[in-house]
C-alpha cells in the first residue's frame, strides 16, 4: 500500500466519532468474511483451540505466524494483515515511522515475560557486569524497552554495551554460537537453552516486577471502518478474552496443550514456565494508557524517539465494551 494513502486513511479513521465505528461493528457478520490476524509462537491459535473458542467463531479466521514485531509491521503496512498480536513496543515504532496503527485491545501480565539470558561463560553476575558485553538488540520489539530498563537499573545506557542487531529468529543461535554474550529471550527458549548449553538468566532481583508483560492488538484503520471486518474483530476479541480467562482458570490443561504437546517440553520445564507466569489481565484503552506512556518516555530518554508522543493518541476505545463484557 502507498504510504501516503495509508496515512490518509488512518487520519480519516481517527477523525470519526466512536459511535460511527460502533454502528459498523454491530452490523451482521457474514460467514464468508475473512479476518487475517498475525500470530506469534502460535499463541492465539492454540489458545482458541484449547479453550474451545475457535468453534464459536462464525467466519473465516486466518492466523499466519510471525517471528517478532518488525516483520508484522511490514506485513500490515503492505495490507496483508487486518489486525496483529504484537508486543508493547511495535505500535510506538510504527507511530515513530509516521504510520498510525490504532491499538484496539490490550492484555498484560503483571510479571515480566522477557529475561536477559547469558551463555555459560559470559560471567554476568549482576546487571552492572553488562558493561562492555555483546548484547542482542531487536529494535521495534518489546525486548528493546526491557533491555533499556534493565540497563537503567544498573546505571548504564545502551552506549555502555556492544549492541548486536539481530532478528528474533536469530537470538537462540547467536547465544549458542557465543556471537552475543546476552540475549533477551522469552520462554520456552530460556528453559531450552538452559538445558542445551547451560545458559542462565542474568541475576536481577527486580526484573520480574518492574516491567509488566504487555501485548496489544493493533489494526489497519481502513479495516476498522469496514462493517463486516469490524464485526468480525468484535467477535474475535470476545473469543480471545474468553479463551484467556479459560487459560487462567485451567492452567494444567493449557500447559498440557501448549507447552507439552505443541512446544514438546518435558513436564518439569512446562511446570517451571507456568509457575513463573501471572494471570492474563485484559484492559480497556484508558487502563492501558499509563503503561504505554511510560514505554514511550523510556524510548525518548534513550534516544530511540525524536519527539514525545502522547499515549492517548495510540488507542481507540471501539472495542472496550467487548473486553469488559467478556473479561
Amino acid at each position: 500500500m502507498d504510504k501516503r494513502k495509508f496515512l490518509q486513511t488512518g487520519a480519516a479513521f481517527l477523525a470519526w466519532p466512536a459511535t460511527t465505528v460502533m454502528r459498523a461493528a454491530h452490523a451482521a457478520v457474514d460467514a464468508k468474511t475473512k479476518l487475517v490476524v498475525a500470530d506469534q509462537s502460535e499463541f492465539i491459535r492454540h489458545l482458541l483451540d484449547a479453550s474451545g473458542q475457535r468453534k464459536q467463531i462464525g467466519f473465516q479466521l486466518d492466523l499466519p505466524n510471525f517471528a517478532g514485531g518488525p516483520a508484522i509491521f511490514e506485513a500490515i503496512r503492505a495490507g496483508a494483515l487486518d489486525i496483529a498480536y504484537v508486543g508493547d513496543t511495535p505500535p510506538i515504532q510504527a507511530r515513530a515511522a509516521g504510520v498510525h496503527l490504532p491499538i484496539i485491545a490490550t492484555f498484560t501480565r503483571e510479571v515480566a515475560q522477557y529475561r536477559l539470558v547469558q551463555h555459560a561463560s559470559a560471567g554476568v553476575e549482576r546487571l552492572a557486569d553488562l558493561r562492555g558485553k555483546r548484547v542482542s538488540y531487536v529494535e521495534g520489539s518489546g525486548r528493546q524497552v526491557f533491555l533499556i530498563e534493565a540497563l537503567h537499573r544498573a546505571g548504564l545506557t545502551l552506549k555502555d554495551v556492544q549492541l548486536v542487531h539481530l532478528r528474533v529468529s536469530e537470538l537462540n543461535d547467536a547465544l549458542r554460537a557465543k556471537a552475543v554474550d546476552v540475549a533477551t529471550l522469552i520462554e520456552p527458549h530460556v528453559t531450552r537453552l538452559a538445558k542445551q548449553i547451560g545458559a542462565r538468566v542474568v541475576p536481577d532481583p527486580q526484573e520480574r516486577t518492574l516491567l509488566p508483560s504487555t501485548s496489544y492488538f493493533y489494526a489497519r484503520p481502513e479495516v476498522l471502518a469496514d462493517a463486516q471486518k469490524a464485526k468480525a474483530i468484535e467477535a474475535f476479541l470476545a473469543a480471545f478474552v474468553r479463551a484467556g480467562k479459560w487459560s487462567n482458570a485451567n492452567a494444567q490443561a493449557w500447559g498440557e496443550h501448549y507447552y507439552r504437546k505443541f512446544q514438546k517440553l518435558d513436564a518439569e520445564s512446562a511446570s517451571a514456565i507456568q509457575s513463573s507466569l501471572s494471570p492474563l489481565i485484559f484492559q480497556t484503552a484508558g487502563e492501558a494508557q499509563p503503561h504505554h506512556q511510560r514505554l514511550m518516555d523510556t524510548l525518548l530518554a534513550a534516544g530511540s524517539l525524536t519527539r514525545r508522543l502522547d499515549a492517548k493518541d495510540s488507542f481507540v476505545s471501539t472495542f472496550d465494551a467487548v473486553v469488559t463484557a467478556n473479561r
